[in-house]
């Protein structure tokens, strides 16, 4: 098509893809091929609706486009891709006559701002969750000093040593959650880093919750184990696995598939820093989903998918991450549930 060739050069930033009147593609330019990560030989002539998935919103642009013989321009379409799932794009559908009625598509990247804008309100919501777990940590401290003196207390006045065990217990209890008080309310400075190995941390996450859950749990291991060690404290990042881990499992009801996914992850921003390398962690299940209601909403405190969730395990992973200038992002749909642990490398 040289005419077309023409006015659309090779070199070209914009993502162009040509339709023909079957809607199959009938050319693609490299900026296309490098925002679906696909080769053009591959989709030459293949149905658009077949390239790609989620198509509905770009089946609907393409509609608008033809029925009105105009320019219909979708600002906010979402786009599935077999190599990176989901993309939000802004797109324009535009018929033009060649030697015969063809439609041109352009393709232009809303990601990266929306992501820029996702993390900064991640980042105020962080730190207000965080204000809010040291208040919290702070009213439930006090009254456990006075649970374990009254146990103590207890312990004193009863005649059967037997029933002393019971009150053991109490005081026990109470020393557990004062520490895990005290670790709230902790300044984040009191962290221990140093360098570790991703692998190792998810390792000892796989295993405790396959004690925790029945026989009908399977976790497999998708690692790359070319990746360099991070630093980082690795008992805040077993607990951050744990936490996302655990509720995948939970979500399950102990019946289902957990994959764990690592790869190195290139020129990504964390925290409003551009770094050329980090880790990136992918813990994927093939559960439920979560509810749409709850999706704005899944990392404040208290808030949980189950009755008897007590809705801090996703608050505290995504403080950890934080602390560790990281992010968490994930998607969720019925079938399948993929958080995504992004960690900069040194």
């Amino acid at each position: 098509m040289p005419d077309f060739l023409s006015l659309t050069p090779e070199h070209l930033a914009t993502a162009v893809i040509l339709l023909d009147d079957d809607s199959r593609i009938a050319y693609i330019n490299p900026a296309a091929e490098h925002l679906f990560d696909m080769s053009g030989k591959n989709l030459l002539g293949l149905p658009v609706q077949q390239a790609f998935t989620d198509t509905m919103q770009l089946a609907n642009a393409m509609q608008h486009a033809i029925r009105d013989n105009a320019s219909y321009i979708e600002h906010d379409l979402t786009l599935g891709t077999h190599a990176h799932g989901k993309l939000h794009l802004r797109c324009a559908a535009t018929p033009v006559q060649l030697d015969k009625r063809c439609l041109l598509l352009e393709f232009h990247p809303m990601d990266r701002p929306l992501k820029l804008a996702r993390e900064e309100q991640m980042l105020d919501q962080t730190q207000a969750n965080r204000l809010l777990l040291r208040n919290l940590a702070h009213e439930i401290k006090n009254p456990l000093g006075g649970i374990r003196g009254a146990a103590q207390l207890l312990e004193q006045e009863l005649e059967k040593p037997a029933l002393r065990e019971y009150t053991q217990v109490i005081v026990q209890e109470a020393d557990r959650l004062r520490s895990l008080m005290e670790k709230l309310l902790s300044p984040q400075n009191a962290s221990h880093y140093s360098a570790l190995n991703i692998h190792e941390v998810l390792e000892r996450v796989r295993s405790v919750v396959l004690a925790e859950m029945p026989a009908g749990l399977t976790i497999q291991r998708d690692y790359d184990v070319s990746l360099p060690p991070l630093v980082g404290d690795k008992e805040q990042l077993i607990q951050a696995m744990l936490n996302i881990m655990r509720n995948a499992a939970q979500a399950m009801q102990g019946n289902g598939t957990i994959v764990l996914r690592t790869r190195i992850a290139r020129q990504v921003t964390l925290v409003k820093r551009r770094h050329r390398l980090a880790v990136m962690v992918q813990i994927i299940d093939n559960g439920p989903g979560i509810p749409p209601e709850l999706q704005d909403k899944i990392f404040y405190p208290l808030v949980s998918g189950r009755a008897d969730g007590h809705g801090l395990g996703l608050t505290l992973a995504q403080d950890y991450v934080s602390q560790h200038h990281g992010a968490i992002e994930f998607e969720s749909e019925p079938g399948r549930t993929c958080f995504t642990v992004l960690l900069p490398l040194p």
